[in-house]
């Protein structure tokens, strides 16, 4: 199963605070136990919604948007590629996580959809 690990923003990620260098090295570390695994497949991190844009498509028409985007909690600051066998591993592998932020967060898991989803 391939599924998108979403680590969601918080105001010190949104801010641009970056992280400590202990928090450098334990998601290095961390990261080289995924791939070691096979389990990671891509990942990489954000920079705050403030340097980024969205495009609205309505109809054929398409207008582009100047972050910062709000809610914070619902941004993405951060997100991992995996293949893994099911849900239950993917949160297995996050229970081992360090926290990436330097505040309490939150990651969410999205699996892929697969050929087979869209046959009837």
């Amino acid at each position: 199963m391939k599924c998108m690990v979403f680590v969601k923003a918080t105001k010190d990620s949104e801010a641009g605070v970056m992280p400590t260098r202990e928090l450098v090295e334990s998601m290095g570390q961390y990261n080289a136990a995924l791939i070691a695994a096979g389990v990671m497949k891509g990942g990489g991190g954000l920079k705050p919604t403030s340097q980024g844009k969205r495009i609205r498509f309505s109809g054929v028409n398409r207008s582009v948007i100047d972050g910062p985007f709000a809610p914070t909690e619902a941004q993405v600051s951060g997100y991992w590629l995996w293949e893994v066998a099911s849900m239950d591993e993917a949160v297995e592998w996050l229970k081992r996580c360090p926290n990436p932020m330097l505040v309490d967060s939150e990651i969410e898991i999205r699996p892929e959809f697969e050929a087979a989803d869209f046959i009837q």
